[in-house]
């Protein structure tokens, strides 16, 4: 019977979904979270930010630049 087949396939591809949701919460659970702590500075323009950049960099800080 043509329909018996249509559930057939869809019941087998809902449970290979499944199986690959379980799969990647599985591995989510393996991972670890390591806490993070930072301090956004807001400059005016581009040339403050390469200042203020420069500046904490050479007291040693470990930086990341972002642009929004």
């Amino acid at each position: 019977m043509q329909c018996d087949h249509a559930l057939f396939l869809v019941t087998f591809t809902f449970l290979g979904y499944l199986c690959s949701v379980f799969q990647k919460y599985q591995a989510m659970g393996k991972y670890t979270y390591k806490p993070q702590y930072g301090v956004i500075v807001i400059c005016t323009d581009e040339n403050e930010q390469k200042a203020v950049f420069n500046r904490l960099q050479s007291e040693g800080l470990t930086l990341k630049i972002v642009n929004v």
